[in-house]
Protein backbone atom coordinates (compact mmCIF):
# COMPACT_ATOMS: atom_id res chain seq x y z
CA UNK A 1 0.00 0.00 0.00
CA UNK A 2 1.82 3.21 -1.20
CA UNK A 3 2.12 6.03 1.53
CA UNK A 4 0.13 9.32 0.68
CA UNK A 5 2.00 11.83 -0.93
CA UNK A 6 3.79 14.90 0.88
CA UNK A 7 1.65 18.02 0.50
CA UNK A 8 4.22 20.45 -1.58
CA UNK A 9 2.72 23.34 0.00
CA UNK A 10 0.08 25.20 2.53
CA UNK A 11 -2.15 25.52 -0.61
CA UNK A 12 -1.76 21.89 -1.66
CA UNK A 13 -2.33 20.48 1.91
CA UNK A 14 -5.53 22.48 2.06
CA UNK A 15 -6.06 20.67 -1.45
CA UNK A 16 -5.41 17.26 -0.27
CA UNK A 17 -8.14 17.51 2.81
CA UNK A 18 -11.10 18.75 0.71
CA UNK A 19 -9.91 16.28 -1.93
CA UNK A 20 -10.10 13.51 0.45
CA UNK A 21 -13.13 13.81 1.35
CA UNK A 22 -14.39 12.74 -2.08
CA UNK A 23 -12.42 10.06 -2.61
CA UNK A 24 -13.15 8.13 0.80
CA UNK A 25 -16.74 8.92 -0.09
CA UNK A 26 -16.64 7.12 -3.67
CA UNK A 27 -14.09 4.66 -2.29
CA UNK A 28 -16.67 3.56 0.29
CA UNK A 29 -19.38 2.87 -2.39
CA UNK A 30 -17.13 0.96 -4.58
CA UNK A 31 -15.52 -1.29 -1.87
CA UNK A 32 -16.75 -4.06 0.88
CA UNK A 33 -16.28 -2.64 4.17
CA UNK A 34 -14.30 0.48 5.81
CA UNK A 35 -10.95 -1.23 5.40
CA UNK A 36 -10.80 -1.50 2.02
CA UNK A 37 -12.08 1.52 2.01
CA UNK A 38 -10.04 3.45 3.20
CA UNK A 39 -6.94 0.93 1.66
CA UNK A 40 -8.77 1.89 -2.00
CA UNK A 41 -8.93 5.60 -1.57
CA UNK A 42 -5.02 5.52 -0.83
CA UNK A 43 -3.85 4.03 -3.31
CA UNK A 44 -5.98 6.22 -5.76
CA UNK A 45 -5.32 9.26 -4.01
CA UNK A 46 -1.60 8.78 -4.77
CA UNK A 47 -2.04 7.25 -8.20
CA UNK A 48 -4.23 10.49 -8.75
CA UNK A 49 -1.92 12.70 -7.21
CA UNK A 50 0.86 11.76 -9.41
CA UNK A 51 -0.89 12.16 -12.72
CA UNK A 52 -2.22 15.67 -11.77
CA UNK A 53 1.35 16.85 -10.76
CA UNK A 54 3.15 15.07 -13.64
CA UNK A 55 0.10 16.98 -15.84
CA UNK A 56 1.29 19.71 -14.19
CA UNK A 57 4.99 19.71 -14.76
CA UNK A 58 4.32 18.96 -18.69
CA UNK A 59 2.23 21.94 -18.84
CA UNK A 60 5.35 24.27 -17.39
CA UNK A 61 7.46 22.53 -20.06
CA UNK A 62 5.83 22.07 -23.04
CA UNK A 63 3.73 25.62 -22.62
CA UNK A 64 0.38 24.87 -23.29
CA UNK A 65 -2.61 23.35 -21.17
CA UNK A 66 -3.23 19.74 -21.32
CA UNK A 67 -7.01 18.28 -21.85
CA UNK A 68 -7.20 16.73 -18.21
CA UNK A 69 -10.36 16.52 -15.89
CA UNK A 70 -10.11 19.33 -13.07
CA UNK A 71 -8.50 17.44 -9.56
CA UNK A 72 -11.49 16.40 -7.90
CA UNK A 73 -13.15 13.99 -10.93
CA UNK A 74 -8.77 13.07 -11.87
CA UNK A 75 -8.86 11.61 -8.34
CA UNK A 76 -12.20 9.82 -8.82
CA UNK A 77 -11.60 8.66 -12.32
CA UNK A 78 -8.04 7.18 -10.24
CA UNK A 79 -10.56 5.10 -7.46
CA UNK A 80 -12.12 3.74 -10.64
CA UNK A 81 -8.94 3.15 -12.40
CA UNK A 82 -7.16 1.11 -8.94
CA UNK A 83 -10.24 -0.78 -8.21
CA UNK A 84 -9.89 -2.28 -12.12
CA UNK A 85 -6.37 -3.08 -11.07
CA UNK A 86 -7.56 -4.69 -7.70
CA UNK A 87 -9.72 -6.93 -9.87
CA UNK A 88 -6.69 -7.55 -12.24
CA UNK A 89 -4.67 -8.63 -9.00
CA UNK A 90 -7.21 -11.32 -7.46
CA UNK A 91 -8.30 -8.12 -4.71
CA UNK A 92 -12.04 -8.43 -6.20
CA UNK A 93 -13.07 -9.31 -2.96
CA UNK A 94 -12.56 -6.60 -1.11
CA UNK A 95 -15.20 -4.53 -4.08
CA UNK A 96 -18.65 -4.21 -4.39
CA UNK A 97 -19.83 -7.45 -6.32
CA UNK A 98 -22.31 -4.94 -8.61
CA UNK A 99 -18.70 -3.03 -9.12
CA UNK A 100 -17.34 -6.00 -10.33
CA UNK A 101 -19.76 -7.17 -12.56
CA UNK A 102 -19.65 -3.57 -14.04
CA UNK A 103 -15.84 -3.51 -14.49
CA UNK A 104 -16.24 -6.68 -16.53
CA UNK A 105 -18.97 -5.46 -18.94
CA UNK A 106 -18.70 -3.31 -22.07
CA UNK A 107 -19.48 -0.08 -19.99
CA UNK A 108 -16.70 0.13 -18.42
CA UNK A 109 -14.55 -0.32 -21.40
CA UNK A 110 -16.08 3.15 -22.72
CA UNK A 111 -14.18 4.73 -19.80
CA UNK A 112 -10.91 3.95 -21.31
CA UNK A 113 -11.51 3.27 -24.77
CA UNK A 114 -10.66 5.24 -28.04
CA UNK A 115 -11.49 9.03 -27.34
CA UNK A 116 -14.21 9.49 -29.55
CA UNK A 117 -16.50 6.95 -28.14
CA UNK A 118 -15.91 7.74 -24.33
CA UNK A 119 -19.01 9.63 -22.41
CA UNK A 120 -20.11 12.99 -23.84
CA UNK A 121 -19.82 14.56 -20.43
CA UNK A 122 -16.06 13.05 -19.68
CA UNK A 123 -15.40 14.36 -22.94
CA UNK A 124 -16.83 18.17 -22.70
CA UNK A 125 -15.61 18.40 -18.98
CA UNK A 126 -12.02 17.65 -20.30
CA UNK A 127 -12.31 20.47 -23.43
CA UNK A 128 -13.14 23.30 -21.06
CA UNK A 129 -10.50 25.36 -18.85
CA UNK A 130 -9.11 24.14 -16.14
CA UNK A 131 -10.89 27.47 -14.06
CA UNK A 132 -13.96 26.65 -15.69
CA UNK A 133 -14.11 22.80 -15.72
CA UNK A 134 -13.51 22.98 -12.08
CA UNK A 135 -16.24 25.53 -11.08
CA UNK A 136 -18.76 23.79 -13.09
CA UNK A 137 -18.02 20.58 -11.22
CA UNK A 138 -17.78 22.31 -7.87
CA UNK A 139 -21.24 23.86 -8.07
CA UNK A 140 -23.17 21.15 -9.93
CA UNK A 141 -21.53 17.60 -8.32
CA UNK A 142 -20.05 18.41 -5.31
CA UNK A 143 -22.80 20.58 -4.71
CA UNK A 144 -21.12 23.79 -3.17
CA UNK A 145 -22.89 27.18 -2.68
CA UNK A 146 -21.47 29.53 -4.99
CA UNK A 147 -20.12 31.65 -2.42
CA UNK A 148 -17.82 29.00 -1.34
CA UNK A 149 -17.04 28.04 -4.75
CA UNK A 150 -16.18 31.53 -5.08
CA UNK A 151 -13.76 31.59 -2.22
CA UNK A 152 -12.33 28.23 -3.50
CA UNK A 153 -11.54 29.86 -6.88
CA UNK A 154 -10.70 32.82 -6.07
CA UNK A 155 -13.94 34.87 -7.60
CA UNK A 156 -15.87 37.60 -7.14
CA UNK A 157 -19.17 36.31 -5.15
CA UNK A 158 -20.91 38.96 -7.01
CA UNK A 159 -20.41 37.75 -10.32
CA UNK A 160 -19.48 33.83 -9.74
CA UNK A 161 -23.32 33.10 -10.83
CA UNK A 162 -23.24 34.78 -13.88
CA UNK A 163 -19.76 33.05 -14.58
CA UNK A 164 -21.32 29.27 -13.62
CA UNK A 165 -24.19 30.18 -16.46
CA UNK A 166 -21.54 31.14 -19.15
CA UNK A 167 -19.42 28.22 -17.91
CA UNK A 168 -22.52 26.10 -18.60
CA UNK A 169 -23.18 27.02 -22.05
CA UNK A 170 -19.33 26.42 -23.08
CA UNK A 171 -19.84 22.78 -21.18
CA UNK A 172 -23.15 22.44 -23.72
CA UNK A 173 -21.47 23.77 -26.96
CA UNK A 174 -18.45 21.38 -26.29
CA UNK A 175 -20.80 18.87 -25.58
CA UNK A 176 -22.66 19.33 -29.21
CA UNK A 177 -19.49 19.52 -30.82
CA UNK A 178 -18.12 16.41 -29.39
CA UNK A 179 -21.36 14.63 -30.14
CA UNK A 180 -21.35 15.23 -33.79
CA UNK A 181 -17.92 14.01 -33.42
CA UNK A 182 -18.57 10.75 -32.78
CA UNK A 183 -19.18 7.88 -34.75
CA UNK A 184 -22.98 7.43 -35.25
CA UNK A 185 -25.13 5.62 -37.38
CA UNK A 186 -27.31 7.26 -39.81
CA UNK A 187 -30.74 7.85 -37.70
CA UNK A 188 -28.88 9.27 -34.90
CA UNK A 189 -27.19 11.64 -37.14
CA UNK A 190 -30.55 12.77 -38.29
CA UNK A 191 -31.85 13.02 -35.11
CA UNK A 192 -29.12 15.89 -34.04
CA UNK A 193 -29.95 18.81 -35.55
CA UNK A 194 -33.50 18.07 -33.86
CA UNK A 195 -32.19 16.81 -30.49
CA UNK A 196 -29.94 20.35 -30.11
CA UNK A 197 -33.12 22.52 -31.06
CA UNK A 198 -35.23 20.78 -27.98
CA UNK A 199 -32.41 20.63 -25.94
CA UNK A 200 -32.75 24.67 -26.50
CA UNK A 201 -35.87 24.89 -26.18
CA UNK A 202 -37.27 25.48 -22.48
CA UNK A 203 -40.51 24.23 -23.00
CA UNK A 204 -39.61 21.04 -21.93
CA UNK A 205 -42.14 19.06 -25.14
CA UNK A 206 -39.95 16.51 -27.24
CA UNK A 207 -41.25 15.04 -30.09
CA UNK A 208 -42.66 11.66 -29.78
CA UNK A 209 -40.58 10.13 -32.70
CA UNK A 210 -37.40 11.57 -30.77
CA UNK A 211 -38.68 10.25 -27.35
CA UNK A 212 -38.48 7.03 -28.78
CA UNK A 213 -35.45 7.42 -30.43
CA UNK A 214 -33.46 8.58 -27.26
CA UNK A 215 -35.14 5.54 -25.33
CA UNK A 216 -33.37 3.35 -27.51
CA UNK A 217 -29.94 5.17 -28.03
CA UNK A 218 -27.77 5.39 -24.93
CA UNK A 219 -25.02 7.74 -27.10
CA UNK A 220 -28.37 9.90 -27.92
CA UNK A 221 -29.50 10.16 -24.71
CA UNK A 222 -26.39 10.63 -22.68
CA UNK A 223 -26.10 13.63 -25.47
CA UNK A 224 -29.23 15.25 -24.53
CA UNK A 225 -28.69 15.17 -20.33
CA UNK A 226 -25.64 17.09 -21.46
CA UNK A 227 -27.06 19.41 -23.72
CA UNK A 228 -30.32 20.20 -21.61
CA UNK A 229 -28.94 23.06 -19.40
CA UNK A 230 -32.51 23.45 -17.67
CA UNK A 231 -34.09 20.77 -15.77
CA UNK A 232 -31.73 20.19 -13.41
CA UNK A 233 -30.19 17.07 -15.16
CA UNK A 234 -26.73 18.05 -15.51
CA UNK A 235 -25.70 17.30 -11.98
CA UNK A 236 -26.07 13.59 -12.86
CA UNK A 237 -25.11 13.66 -16.57
CA UNK A 238 -21.60 14.84 -15.31
CA UNK A 239 -21.14 12.03 -12.37
CA UNK A 240 -22.61 9.54 -14.85
CA UNK A 241 -20.27 10.34 -17.30
CA UNK A 242 -17.29 10.57 -15.55
CA UNK A 243 -17.25 8.46 -12.96
CA UNK A 244 -19.38 5.82 -14.27
CA UNK A 245 -20.62 2.76 -11.99
CA UNK A 246 -21.52 4.92 -9.10
CA UNK A 247 -22.23 8.09 -10.24
CA UNK A 248 -25.86 8.71 -8.63
CA UNK A 249 -25.11 7.62 -5.76
CA UNK A 250 -21.93 9.54 -5.19
CA UNK A 251 -23.83 12.65 -6.63
CA UNK A 252 -26.36 11.98 -3.81
CA UNK A 253 -24.02 11.95 -1.13
CA UNK A 254 -22.02 14.90 -1.99
CA UNK A 255 -25.40 16.45 -1.60
CA UNK A 256 -26.05 14.96 1.86
CA UNK A 257 -22.85 16.08 2.82
CA UNK A 258 -22.96 19.68 1.56
CA UNK A 259 -26.45 19.95 3.68
CA UNK A 260 -24.87 18.62 6.65
CA UNK A 261 -21.69 20.95 6.31
CA UNK A 262 -24.46 23.78 5.86
CA UNK A 263 -26.49 22.24 9.49
CA UNK A 264 -25.15 21.20 12.25
CA UNK A 265 -22.06 19.60 11.44
CA UNK A 266 -20.16 17.29 8.95
CA UNK A 267 -20.60 13.15 9.26
CA UNK A 268 -17.80 12.17 11.50
CA UNK A 269 -16.13 9.57 8.85
CA UNK A 270 -16.00 12.72 5.94
CA UNK A 271 -14.81 15.06 9.02
CA UNK A 272 -11.07 14.18 9.08
CA UNK A 273 -8.15 14.35 6.79
CA UNK A 274 -6.47 11.56 4.70
CA UNK A 275 -6.24 8.59 7.16
CA UNK A 276 -5.52 8.71 10.76
CA UNK A 277 -6.90 5.14 12.00
CA UNK A 278 -5.72 6.19 15.79
CA UNK A 279 -6.91 9.55 15.88
CA UNK A 280 -10.29 8.00 14.56
CA UNK A 281 -10.86 5.70 17.44
CA UNK A 282 -9.99 8.05 20.14
CA UNK A 283 -12.34 10.03 18.71
CA UNK A 284 -15.22 7.03 18.77
CA UNK A 285 -14.23 6.53 21.93
CA UNK A 286 -14.36 9.88 23.40
CA UNK A 287 -17.82 10.75 21.85
CA UNK A 288 -19.30 7.14 23.55
CA UNK A 289 -17.71 8.05 27.02
CA UNK A 290 -19.40 11.77 26.78
CA UNK A 291 -22.83 10.05 25.44
CA UNK A 292 -22.64 7.12 28.50
CA UNK A 293 -21.39 9.80 31.03
CA UNK A 294 -24.61 12.22 30.15
CA UNK A 295 -27.13 9.30 30.59
CA UNK A 296 -25.56 8.40 34.08
CA UNK A 297 -25.34 12.00 34.62
CA UNK A 298 -29.63 11.97 34.03
CA UNK A 299 -30.16 8.82 35.42
CA UNK A 300 -28.76 9.91 38.65
CA UNK A 301 -30.65 13.14 38.76
CA UNK A 302 -33.77 10.84 38.11
CA UNK A 303 -33.01 8.26 40.82
CA UNK A 304 -32.70 11.14 43.25
CA UNK A 305 -36.36 12.75 42.62
CA UNK A 306 -38.12 9.17 43.00
CA UNK A 307 -39.67 8.24 46.56
CA UNK A 308 -37.81 6.18 48.61
CA UNK A 309 -39.86 2.87 48.10
CA UNK A 310 -39.77 3.46 44.09
CA UNK A 311 -35.60 3.44 44.54
CA UNK A 312 -35.30 0.08 46.31
CA UNK A 313 -37.56 -1.12 43.10
CA UNK A 314 -35.93 0.61 40.79
CA UNK A 315 -32.22 -0.74 41.73
CA UNK A 316 -33.78 -4.38 41.76
CA UNK A 317 -32.41 -7.00 39.38
CA UNK A 318 -34.64 -6.71 36.01
CA UNK A 319 -37.29 -9.79 36.11
CA UNK A 320 -37.19 -10.11 39.65
CA UNK A 321 -38.27 -8.83 42.81
CA UNK A 322 -34.98 -8.15 45.07
CA UNK A 323 -32.34 -5.91 44.49
CA UNK A 324 -29.11 -7.11 42.12
CA UNK A 325 -26.95 -8.47 45.38
CA UNK A 326 -30.07 -9.50 47.43
CA UNK A 327 -29.57 -7.36 50.04
CA UNK A 328 -31.26 -3.75 50.86
CA UNK A 329 -30.22 -1.50 49.19
CA UNK A 330 -28.27 1.08 51.23
CA UNK A 331 -27.02 3.87 48.68
CA UNK A 332 -29.61 5.19 45.99
CA UNK A 333 -26.89 5.85 43.31
CA UNK A 334 -26.04 2.05 43.37
CA UNK A 335 -28.04 1.41 40.24
CA UNK A 336 -26.38 3.94 37.72
CA UNK A 337 -23.29 2.06 36.98
CA UNK A 338 -26.18 -0.23 35.36
CA UNK A 339 -26.23 2.40 32.45
CA UNK A 340 -22.92 1.70 31.20
CA UNK A 341 -23.70 -1.39 30.20
CA UNK A 342 -26.64 -0.13 27.85
CA UNK A 343 -25.67 1.29 24.32
CA UNK A 344 -25.59 5.18 24.57
CA UNK A 345 -28.91 6.37 23.38
CA UNK A 346 -30.97 3.71 24.54
CA UNK A 347 -33.95 3.58 27.46
CA UNK A 348 -33.62 2.07 30.97
CA UNK A 349 -34.28 -2.14 30.45
CA UNK A 350 -38.05 -2.18 31.38
CA UNK A 351 -38.32 -4.47 34.58
CA UNK A 352 -39.09 -7.49 32.91
CA UNK A 353 -36.67 -7.77 30.66
CA UNK A 354 -34.33 -10.83 30.43
CA UNK A 355 -30.94 -10.51 33.30
CA UNK A 356 -28.46 -10.54 31.72
CA UNK A 357 -25.61 -8.74 29.95
CA UNK A 358 -26.64 -7.36 25.95
CA UNK A 359 -24.32 -4.99 25.11
CA UNK A 360 -23.00 -7.58 22.62
CA UNK A 361 -26.19 -5.75 20.44
CA UNK A 362 -25.01 -2.90 20.76
CA UNK A 363 -21.33 -3.54 19.25
CA UNK A 364 -20.06 -1.44 16.67
CA UNK A 365 -18.83 -3.61 13.59
CA UNK A 366 -15.19 -3.05 12.82
CA UNK A 367 -15.66 -3.70 8.94
CA UNK A 368 -19.12 -2.94 7.78
CA UNK A 369 -20.91 -4.45 4.48
CA UNK A 370 -20.50 -2.01 1.27
CA UNK A 371 -23.01 0.77 0.64
CA UNK A 372 -25.13 -0.96 -1.82
CA UNK A 373 -24.06 -4.48 -0.88
CA UNK A 374 -26.50 -7.40 0.60
CA UNK A 375 -26.09 -7.31 4.05
CA UNK A 376 -27.19 -11.28 5.21
CA UNK A 377 -26.82 -10.00 8.89
CA UNK A 378 -29.12 -7.54 8.95
CA UNK A 379 -32.02 -9.29 10.24
CA UNK A 380 -30.31 -10.10 13.23
CA UNK A 381 -30.78 -8.59 17.05
CA UNK A 382 -32.34 -5.10 17.49
CA UNK A 383 -29.70 -2.13 17.72
CA UNK A 384 -30.75 -1.82 21.15
CA UNK A 385 -32.47 -4.03 23.01
CA UNK A 386 -34.38 -1.09 25.41
CA UNK A 387 -37.24 0.91 24.42
CA UNK A 388 -37.45 2.25 21.17
CA UNK A 389 -37.39 6.34 20.69
CA UNK A 390 -40.75 7.45 18.85
CA UNK A 391 -39.89 8.33 14.77
CA UNK A 392 -41.20 10.31 11.86
CA UNK A 393 -40.46 8.82 8.74
CA UNK A 394 -40.31 10.52 5.19
CA UNK A 395 -39.90 8.62 2.07
CA UNK A 396 -39.30 10.78 -1.07
CA UNK A 397 -38.92 9.61 -4.90
CA UNK A 398 -36.68 11.25 -6.59
CA UNK A 399 -36.36 10.27 -9.65
CA UNK A 400 -38.02 7.42 -12.09
CA UNK A 401 -37.57 5.70 -15.35
CA UNK A 402 -39.54 3.03 -17.07
CA UNK A 403 -38.21 0.18 -15.06
CA UNK A 404 -36.22 1.97 -12.11
CA UNK A 405 -36.03 4.70 -9.61
CA UNK A 406 -34.20 6.41 -7.12
CA UNK A 407 -36.26 7.22 -3.46
CA UNK A 408 -34.58 8.76 -0.24
CA UNK A 409 -35.50 7.96 3.10
CA UNK A 410 -35.18 10.11 6.65
CA UNK A 411 -36.16 9.17 9.70
CA UNK A 412 -36.28 11.59 12.92
CA UNK A 413 -35.62 10.35 16.27
CA UNK A 414 -36.84 12.04 19.71
CA UNK A 415 -34.22 10.06 21.31
CA UNK A 416 -30.21 9.43 20.88
CA UNK A 417 -29.25 6.90 19.12
CA UNK A 418 -25.99 4.54 19.21
CA UNK A 419 -27.03 2.44 16.33
CA UNK A 420 -30.00 2.23 14.32
CA UNK A 421 -31.57 -0.11 11.84
CA UNK A 422 -34.71 1.29 9.72
CA UNK A 423 -37.36 -1.61 7.84
CA UNK A 424 -39.85 -1.10 5.56
CA UNK A 425 -41.96 -2.78 2.64
CA UNK A 426 -42.99 -2.31 -0.70
CA UNK A 427 -46.42 -3.50 -2.07
CA UNK A 428 -45.34 -3.79 -5.97
CA UNK A 429 -41.93 -5.84 -5.99
CA UNK A 430 -40.03 -3.08 -5.80
CA UNK A 431 -36.10 -4.44 -5.33
CA UNK A 432 -33.47 -2.59 -4.07
CA UNK A 433 -30.16 -2.62 -6.26
CA UNK A 434 -28.08 -0.27 -4.81
CA UNK A 435 -27.88 2.04 -1.20
CA UNK A 436 -25.91 4.24 -0.02
CA UNK A 437 -25.57 6.15 4.02
CA UNK A 438 -26.55 2.22 5.03
CA UNK A 439 -25.81 -1.18 4.35
CA UNK A 440 -29.35 -3.22 3.18
CA UNK A 441 -30.75 -6.27 2.78
CA UNK A 442 -33.92 -7.78 0.74
CA UNK A 443 -36.48 -10.90 1.77
CA UNK A 444 -39.06 -10.55 -0.28
CA UNK A 445 -41.29 -7.35 0.23
CA UNK A 446 -38.77 -6.08 2.94
CA UNK A 447 -35.83 -3.83 2.95
CA UNK A 448 -33.58 -4.00 6.17
CA UNK A 449 -31.50 -0.87 6.51
CA UNK A 450 -28.49 -0.82 8.89
CA UNK A 451 -25.64 1.82 10.00
CA UNK A 452 -22.55 2.33 8.51
CA UNK A 453 -19.50 3.51 10.98
CA UNK A 454 -19.95 7.23 9.74
CA UNK A 455 -23.28 7.69 10.77
CA UNK A 456 -23.89 5.19 13.91
CA UNK A 457 -24.85 7.65 16.37
CA UNK A 458 -27.82 10.26 15.90
CA UNK A 459 -28.61 12.85 18.48
CA UNK A 460 -31.85 13.02 20.21
CA UNK A 461 -34.12 15.08 18.06
CA UNK A 462 -31.93 14.64 15.12
CA UNK A 463 -32.43 12.69 11.75
CA UNK A 464 -30.73 9.70 9.78
CA UNK A 465 -30.69 9.36 6.26
CA UNK A 466 -30.41 7.26 3.19
CA UNK A 467 -31.21 6.64 -0.21
CA UNK A 468 -31.15 3.83 -2.86
CA UNK A 469 -31.69 3.02 -6.55
CA UNK A 470 -34.90 0.40 -7.05
CA UNK A 471 -35.91 -1.89 -9.99
CA UNK A 472 -39.98 -2.12 -10.75
CA UNK A 473 -42.48 -2.83 -13.01
CA UNK A 474 -45.95 -2.04 -13.67
CA UNK A 475 -46.91 -0.31 -10.43
CA UNK A 476 -44.45 2.17 -8.25
CA UNK A 477 -46.47 2.64 -5.04
CA UNK A 478 -44.20 4.04 -2.01
CA UNK A 479 -43.29 2.34 0.93
CA UNK A 480 -45.02 1.43 3.73
CA UNK A 481 -44.46 -0.28 7.33
CA UNK A 482 -41.55 2.06 8.56
CA UNK A 483 -40.19 1.03 11.68
CA UNK A 484 -37.08 2.01 13.72
CA UNK A 485 -35.26 -0.28 16.01
CA UNK A 486 -38.05 -2.70 15.15
CA UNK A 487 -41.08 -0.15 15.99
CA UNK A 488 -43.46 1.48 13.51
CA UNK A 489 -42.47 5.08 12.56
CA UNK A 490 -45.11 7.99 11.58
CA UNK A 491 -45.17 9.23 8.50
CA UNK A 492 -44.27 13.08 8.19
Amino acid sequence: MPDLPTPQDAAEAALFSECWDAVLSYADLCTAGSTAATDLATEAFSLGMREARDAEAAVRGAGRRPARLPRIPLLLTAVRTTAADWETQGLGHRLDPDLRLWLNSDKAARYTGPPLQRPIALRGLRDLQAADAELLWLAEVEALPLPAVARRLGLDPATVGDELAQVRGLFRDRSHRNHLDSPMDAQCRSYARLLDAVTRSTSGETPEDLSRHLARCQQCAEAAACLRLHGGGLPAALAGGVIGWGGLAYLERRRRAAEVRLGAGRPEALESGPPNPGAHKAKVLRNGLLVAAVLVSLLALAVSMMPGGDMEHDTARPGTGTPADGQPVANPTSSIPAATSRAPGSAEPSPSSTPGPSTSSSTKKSDPEPQGTTSGGAEGAEPSESAAPSCEVEYALVNQWPDGFQAAVTVTTTEALSDWRVTWSFKDGQKVTQMWDANYSQSGAKVTATATDYNRSVPAGGSLSLGFLASWQGTNAPAYDFSLNGHACVKS
